[in-house]
């Protein structure tokens, strides 16, 4: 796997305006980035990140016209950081779990295929650079309480598995990221120890530099990723048990 050097790159984020994305872009202007393309929604969310080199781009990764207007503007992009995603709590017989998990599916797997097919002949055209999934452990182990945004992260692992072989011909890059709890709204209610959504960021851009196709960025990541590679029914076992152990504490009223 071919490293990328975060100095003096220009780099794109997706779902730029809080949580993990935002700590992304931080980290990347700290490290000298040439330029940032940083993408929200809402673009005026982005204004606190005062930056010359940092540029504030409108983009609902679901939305066709906005993702090619991204392109145009991002053609000199070297760096692709796929951010974006939708995480909802809820199991498999919920009266909304069918539009939870097409609505998941949309952001959390669509939205990225269409970026990737979207940024891939500028990469190319630029050098090859990288591209950069933001997975979750879930994407490997379904955890049950969040049973359809787990499958739409297990998704996005088979996309970047393909995208590390199909990009690797143009000189590409592609970097999975698989973190465990990390302390954003998504998160909220979980009572659990979180890793900071900083240190998460500073990890990832370490792996990218270090050239790990799989970066497991917290404490939490690196046990779990051990775990799956020794075993994976283990890690389903893991997650059983830590859904099991919530839904009998709620119900005892814990």
């Amino acid at each position: 796997m071919k490293a990328q050097r975060i100095e003096g790159t220009v780099a794109l984020v997706t779902g730029a305006n809080r949580g993990i994305g935002r700590a992304l872009t931080e980290a990347l202007l700290a490290r000298g980035a040439k330029r940032v393309y940083a993408t929200a929604r809402d673009p005026k969310a982005l204004n606190a990140l005062r930056d010359k080199r940092l540029v504030a781009l409108r983009l609902d990764v679901t939305d066709a016209d906005q993702l090619r207007a991204v392109g145009e503007a991002a053609s000199d992009v070297e760096l692709v950081v796929s951010n974006a995603g939708m995480g909802l709590a809820g199991g498999i017989t919920d009266a909304t779990t069918l539009d939870q998990a097409r609505s998941q599916m949309e952001v959390n797997y669509f939205g990225p295929l269409q970026l990737f097919q979207l940024l891939a002949p500028a990469l190319a055209k630029n050098g090859g650079g990288a591209v950069v999934a933001i997975n979750s452990a879930a994407g490997l182990t379904n955890f049950p309480l969040m049973a359809t945004y787990s499958a739409s992260k297990a998704a996005l692992h088979s996309l970047t598995q393909a995208a590390r072989v199909l990009l690797r011909m143009q000189g590409t890059s592609v970097f999975g990221v698989y973190p465990g709890p990390v302390d954003t709204d998504m998160s909220r209610g979980l009572s659990i120890p979180k890793a900071s959504p900083l240190d998460v960021a500073n990890a990832v851009l370490d792996g990218i530099e270090a050239g790990l196709e799989d970066i497991f960025p917290d404490s939490f990541a690196r046990d779990f990723g051990r775990q799956f590679e020794a075993s994976p029914k283990a890690s389903e076992r893991q997650f059983a048990s830590m859904a099991t152990a919530t839904l009998t504490g709620a119900a005892a009223g814990v």
